[in-house]
């Protein structure tokens, strides 16, 4: 039997092992939870108990590469028996790894989602440690691309630990975690940006760069917006889709609210259908969407519309007479806008300008939102109330300038009378002292 002062060195060597912190995946991780070594020491000991896996495996140096004691199975007690079984009690490898324990070691590849379901797919199990999670991720699997081929026997595709690592499991909270939303895109990159990999495929293996170029990647990548979408956002985390879509075609209305039902209401959704052609992607694209600007909606080269509508169509028109409209509201909140800064700059009232900008501005995102109705009519009736906003700011702002030149003119004025005033002061009282000397100079004499 160990002694309690040799399981105590087996922990510090632990600690020393895991001082570094998570150092699983390519070195993605945002940033690291401070945390004292006395914390760790009192998880680490609670943790160890009477486990005997944790312990063998510190005096060997054979802990798995990616072990943490910052796991989230380990925080509440669950041992490595729980998913390799075995008899973590007992300190002989042959009892502790004997038949009747279920000792099963490394899981299969194919076998890894059912371990992870013993528990993960136990309602009442899971309701005991985290009552929040679904239990239906490893039947969603089985619907994914990933899930079907495992089942057919492929032994590449990614399971569990692939995404999530095997020990150093972090909630999705936790920027560490290499399901964490900044970490998503280098976590499938591992797989899915690597030509060799995924050559049997037959499938690109550039999602990962036109994404990062994207107006999503940016945001995500670059400004570290986590409400900007990562790949899970719209292929799904365990299933073949988000939950509540029916098409991944129509992924983007999860977010995109308003532009899918102004689409999904036009004679183009049903058209689009019809063709088999993908709603958003056809315009937009996929991994690698540009920011959209007012110039894909119109006629000019830059225009998506021209790829299918010829001139002289009704859609042609439409499209044209849409972007006239963007482009007479831009003009307009523009100028408004221009002017306010100068307003600021001069010191006058800027305040009711501001309110007028800012309903323009709404008028205008509201406007290119109607952009996906296809319809100049209900375009013009929102960009045509942006464009009156934007003009009754534009004449209280020219009003703050006539304000503003008749108050300089006034100053002007006073000061050069005020001025006036004071060298006609200056002469008398030099006439006055001239005059008071010559009297002094007479009564002398």
């Amino acid at each position: 039997m160990k002694t309690k002062l040799f399981q105590f060195s087996g922990v510090w060597f632990l600690l020393f092992l895991l001082g570094g912190g998570l150092s699983v995946g390519n070195g993605l991780y945002a940033r690291e939870t401070p945390e004292t070594a006395e914390d760790s020491l009192a998880r680490v000991m609670e943790a160890l108990g009477d486990d005997q896996c944790i312990t063998c495996h510190v005096d060997l140096e054979t802990l798995p590469e990616d072990f943490h004691v910052a796991d989230v199975h380990l925080q509440p007690g669950l041992s490595c028996a729980g998913c390799h079984g075995g008899d973590p009690t007992v300190d002989d490898e042959e009892l502790a790894k004997a038949p009747e324990t279920g000792f099963i070691g490394v899981p299969k590849k194919q076998d890894i989602p059912g371990v992870c379901g013993r528990c993960h797919s136990d309602p009442e199990f899971m309701r005991e440690y985290q009552p929040r999670i679904h239990t239906d991720q490893v039947d969603r699997y089985y619907t994914s691309v990933h899930g079907k081929r495992l089942r057919e026997g492929d032994p590449k595709v990614a399971t569990c630990t692939d995404c999530h690592t095997a020990h150093s499991i972090l909630p999705a909270s936790d920027s560490r975690s290499t399901v964490y939303a900044l970490n998503v895109p280098f976590t499938c990159k591992k797989c899915h940006s690597d030509p060799e990999y995924m050559k049997e495929y037959g499938i690109r293996t550039d999602q990962f760069d036109k994404f990062a170029e994207s107006v999503h990647g940016k945001a995500l990548l670059e400004k570290q917006d986590t409400g900007a979408p990562a790949c899970n956002d719209c292929h799904g985390n365990h299933g073949a889709v988000p939950p509540e879509v029916s098409s991944i075609r129509h992924v983007c209305g999860t977010c995109h609210v308003y532009n899918m039902q102004y689409f999904s209401a036009t004679k183009m959704a049903r058209a689009f259908q019809e063709e088999d052609l993908h709603a958003c992607e056809e315009c937009h694209g996929n991994h690698d969407i540009p920011k959209p600007t007012d110039n894909m909606v119109g006629v000019s080269d830059e225009a998506v519309c021209i790829d299918c509508h010829d001139e002289g169509e009704k859609g042609y028109q439409a499209a044209e007479k849409i972007h006239e409209l963007l482009q007479e509201l831009v003009a307009e909140y523009d100028s408004a806008e221009a002017l306010k800064q100068e307003i600021e700059r001069i010191g006058m009232d800027d305040i009711e300008i501001g309110y007028l900008l800012q309903d323009a501005k709404q008028a205008l995102i509201h406007s290119r939102t109607l952009v996906h109705t296809f319809d100049p009519e209900k375009v013009a009736e929102k960009s045509q109330e942006g464009v009156k906003l934007a003009r009754q700011a534009i004449e209280l702002a020219k009003q703050e300038k006539h304000d503003y030149a008749v108050r300089r003119r006034g100053f002007a004025m006073a000061t050069f009378f005020i001025t006036l005033l004071a060298v006609a002061l200056f002469f008398k009282i030099r006439m006055m002292e001239s005059e008071n000397a010559r009297k002094n100079s007479t009564s002398k004499s």
